[in-house]
């Protein structure tokens, strides 16, 4: 049996392009703030929901859930919450659900192949740019796309991303799983650390009821098997991101060594690391408090919302910023940065690695 494989070669859209449709499709996704829009694509159906303002002179910040997830349940707490709703005003949020992926969607045939990013390059026409914020499959479809896109990308937040495609190793760990454990298990496994399954019970329970009673488990099947065979992502510091980049991790995920290893693979200078203590695999949805901070001071140093005051981040004694880098690939030295309690500081430098333990 062949696995299904997350597609993002040119072109993106198969036959001929055809610009009246797309630019159609574009002003779709464009109406209406706060409603749903489902777009009818070569590729199926496109579930994507809009909200914040609709001033296109700001880049809009375009989401992609995890697998196991959709737009709502992976992204709701984080921008929902009390002080990210200073970003939701001034900017324009593009919430995509992968094919099939959302509440209700028909059933996907077997053997269907996921041309993710082609479904992201028709949200992006609507705008000037936009600012990727991805969650696992999420993260690294976002990745794909900016590689392929880099005008369309003007920042990136990766949450737990794995940029690294499965080894013969982890394929044959793969096919004993899928013969002794459920699907359900198997994405629980991908979101949560063992740690966590056991310390976040309540959190690991509500998501195993809703993916093992959701209607389309097929699709999410689907949609896994894709990730699963997708390809590495070829990253160095000479030819990687032409755009700042805030890769975020907790130190309970269960790629956070991945994670890691993908940060020494970025360029310092517009690369933030962020490193959540006591966060697992899912830290937009556990501790949006701390994301929503560190969000801010990355919107800040693309020159955004410089005006915007810091508070928990800001005032924590307990935060400490390392910068560091590399001189010949060999040298390294960090210093440490004790944070004022003052709003409205400058951000810091993107090269900047943030350890949060508040």
């Amino acid at each position: 049996m062949q696995d299904i494989a997350i597609t993002e070669e040119k072109p993106l859209l198969p036959g001929q392009p055809n610009p009246a449709k797309d630019a159609e499709a574009a002003a779709r996704i464009l109406l209406d703030q706060g409603q749903e829009h489902s777009i009818e694509t070569p590729h199926g159906l496109l579930h994507v929901t809009l909200h914040g303002t609709s001033n296109t002179r700001r880049p809009a910040i375009l989401t992609f859930h995890d697998v196991g997830l959709d737009s709502k349940s992976c992204f709701s707490p984080l921008f929902k919450f009390e002080e990210m709703q200073e970003i939701v005003k001034n900017f324009t949020l593009v919430h995509i659900d992968a094919p099939g992926q959302e509440e209700g969607a028909a059933t996907y045939p077997m053997g269907y192949a996921y041309h993710v990013c082609a479904c992201v390059r028709l949200c992006v026409l609507g705008f000037r740019t936009v600012i990727g914020v991805g969650v696992g499959a999420g993260a690294y479809i976002l990745s794909r796309f900016t590689m392929a896109h880099p005008d369309s990308v003007e920042g990136l937040v990766l949450i737990n991303i794995d940029p690294q495609a499965r080894g013969w190793m982890d394929w044959a760990a793969q096919k004993i799983t899928t013969l002794t454990s459920s699907l359900t298990e198997q994405i629980l496994s991908h979101l949560f650390s063992q740690e966590e399954m056991s310390a976040n019970a309540d959190l690991v329970k509500s998501h195993r009821d809703r993916i093992s009673k959701a209607p389309n488990l097929i699709n999410i099947e689907l949609f896994w098997r894709g990730y699963n065979s997708r390809r590495d992502l070829i990253i160095d510091r000479t030819s990687n991101f032409k755009c700042p980049v805030m890769l975020v991790v907790g130190d309970q995920a269960p790629y956070e060594e991945a994670a890691v290893e993908c940060n020494s693979k970025l360029d310092p200078t517009t690369t933030s690391f962020l490193k959540m203590a006591d966060a697992g695999g899912l830290p937009q949805l556990t501790q949006p408090s701390k994301l929503t901070e560190a969000f801010k001071y990355f919107i800040q140093g693309m020159g955004y919302m410089a005006s915007s005051v810091m508070t928990r981040l800001s005032r924590s004694r307990t935060t400490s910023l390392s910068s560091s880098y590399s001189m010949e690939g060999e040298r390294e030295r960090s210093r440490t940065l004790s944070q004022s309690s003052q709003g409205g500081q400058m951000p810091p430098s993107p090269s900047h690695t943030m350890e949060v333990s508040c």
